[in-house]
């Protein structure tokens, strides 16, 4: 908003005279400024309205529209509108990983060793972000890759309660003042503190352990807000990368995953939390303070560029200070607009370079494998994953005599593997997150029970209902990722059966699993560190941990293979039945 738009009161006019006093002068009208927030979350590696894993533009049944380069288009609209002087720009995180993109520029070409700038600084810096917060995502390719990364920021990158293991020193910049002038008057200070999500410390614990501790995001709130405002902050606005439910996906282990609203409640001197990491659209809502009586606004702006929050406030002169006197938030929509050419440009020759890569071809598939009912069957495309998982612990393990089973999750339903030639995008596409394999020995009484807390993944199914896909599955919102399927031995779990009493029929070799058999069970990073709340492997000891990416083993695997035939792997070893009869 330019100067000559600012609500700014005119000259104060004279009271009348009275009689019996002196001529006395009317008070002015409060001098009034809207300052304006703009923020973005959860953009996860996507600069360019571009489905790799499709090799297309991208497109959703909602007409939603993704990458940085929609999000430049809004922001410059917003600036245009209000005023580049009275707006600023703030990320919540979880920028650094998500796509192919990504992928290629911190492991195929990784920019430690290239000193290429990333192509989310590099589109970042160009849209000109005020401030970025760090996502639990930004420690999966490692502190080396996440320091290169800040280093290439123009922007400041926060995590106040990422702090030192030894120490307790921030290990990030905590916060920062950006100052915008009033003309003919005190410039307004708005201060931004940065909280990342404790869980990278289960879910990246090969990353952080022994360097990184992440502490609470109430108790770092409120030992930060008041040096923000000590140091003369008129808005201090929280950028977080958490949720807003107060829930944790690991229980009590840890701090609380996704606080945002506890701060908004608990912390003294908060304006505002933009917050992320749960992708939900939450235009505006109010949290009372219940220290101050204040309200607290909230704003998530969804994931990957699809929405831009905007978050304006009003601040008026009182007694020679400016102070927050209203606020409101929306969020705005990227398919609105075009992508804006500057970045689309600017990004084009990594856009490229990553395209190629995606479409390489590593194997022929001898016929069309879908992972669409794979939540709910046992399909060869999640058998391949578990195929080669065994394959490559059991070389890793020559001289081990214990039987080796895998466990794998249906990560997406949309992947496929075409008839004929798979590419890279087709595998990227059925494993989409950066996990690597570990291996961990867990007895046969401490399966079942893994298989037990799996399985409430099903909601319960009562005799001669109908069997209705849509509403089978994701029982008490647990995400198709927290579905574990296990493969080398064979069980049924009976949906008709109340959670904890599912499991039936658990076998090795054709005989029941005695409680005290050993096994080795292939798994990955995330669900070994305790991503989901399964019981015992986070205390299993651990046999195999070669920091071997699973993504990276099935390309691999399928590029010696040269063909992927299910004949060679798939094994229907788990069924899903209803008071003992099959399902399906």
């Amino acid at each position: 908003m330019q100067t000559s738009r600012l609500a700014i009161a005119g000259t104060a006019a004279l009271s009348a005279l009275v009689l019996v006093a002196p001529p006395a002068q009317a008070a002015k009208p409060a001098k009034t400024v809207t300052v304006t927030v703009m923020g973005t979350s959860d953009t996860h590696g996507n600069t360019l309205n571009w489905d790799y894993f499709k090799d297309a533009a991208y497109t959703d049944s909602q007409g939603n529209s993704i990458g940085l380069a929609k999000v430049s288009s809004l922001v410059n609209k917003v600036r245009a509108e209000r005023g580049a002087d009275r707006t600023l720009l703030f990320d919540s995180g979880d920028t650094i990983q998500g796509t192919p993109l990504a992928y290629y520029y911190a492991k195929v070409e990784p920019i430690t060793t290239t000193g290429v700038i990333h192509p989310m600084a590099k589109a970042m810096n160009a849209i000109g972000y005020d401030a970025v917060t760090l996502g639990n995502h930004e420690f999966n390719y490692g502190l080396p890759l996440l320091a290169t990364w800040i280093k290439q920021m123009k922007a400041p990158v926060l995590g106040a309660n990422a702090v030192h293991a030894k120490t307790g020193l921030p290990a990030y910049k905590p916060f920062v003042i950006k100052t915008m002038k009033v003309k003919g008057d005190k410039p307004i200070k708005v201060g931004v503190l940065g909280l990342t999500n404790p869980g990278v410390a289960i879910w990246d614990k090969a990353n952080v352990e022994g360097k990184l501790r992440f502490t609470d995001l109430v108790d770092s709130a409120k030992k930060w807000v008041p040096i923000i405002r000590g140091q003369g902050a008129d808005v201090v606005v929280v950028t977080a990368h958490a949720g807003d439910d107060g829930m944790s996906s690991y229980g009590d282990a840890l701090p609380v995953e996704n606080a945002s609203a506890m701060v908004a409640e608990q912390v003294p001197g908060v304006d505002a939390v933009l917050f992320g990491h749960a992708h939900n659209e939450v235009p505006e809502k109010f949290v009372t303070n219940k220290v101050t009586g204040q309200q607290v606004l909230l704003s998530e702006p969804s994931k990957w560029g699809q929405r831009l929050s905007v978050l304006d406030f009003e601040l008026a002169k009182q007694r020679g200070k400016w102070v927050v006197t209203g606020k409101s938030a929306t969020t705005l929509n990227t398919n609105t607009v075009a992508e804006d050419p500057k970045i689309v440009n600017l990004l084009k020759p990594q856009h490229e370079t990553t395209i190629g890569y995606v479409n390489k071809v590593v194997a022929q598939s001898a016929q069309e494998l879908s992972a669409a009912e794979s939540p709910y069957k046992d399909t060869p495309i999640l058998d391949y994953i578990q195929h080669v998982q065994v394959e490559t612990v059991k070389q890793a393990l020559p001289d081990s005599t214990l039987p080796v089973l895998s466990i794998a999750a249906p990560f997406s339903r949309s992947a496929v593997f075409p008839a004929g030639d798979v590419r890279v995008r087709d595998v990227a596409g059925l494993y989409v997150y950066d996990n690597t394999l570990m291996a961990v020995k867990l007895t046969g009484a401490q399966i079942k029970e893994y298989l037990e807390y799996s399985a409430k993944y099903f909601n319960q199914l009562a005799p001669g209902d109908p069997v209705d896909v849509s509403k089978l599955t994701n029982a008490g919102n647990t995400p198709d990722y927290n579905y574990d399927q296990l493969s080398g031995v064979s069980y049924d779990i009976d949906v008709a059966k109340p959670v904890g009493r599912r499991v039936a029929n658990l076998t090795y070799d054709g005989a029941p699993v005695p409680d005290d058999k050993e096994f080795v069970v292939a798994i990955n990073n995330y669900r070994q560190s305790g991503g989901g709340g399964f019981p015992h492997v986070t205390g299993a000891e651990v046999v195999y941990n070669a920091q071997v990416e699973i993504r990276q083993a099935l390309i691999e695997y399928a590029t010696a293979q040269g063909t992927i035939d299910p004949a060679d792997f798939a094994a229907s070893n788990w069924k899903l039945t209803r008071d003992g009869q099959p399902l399906f």
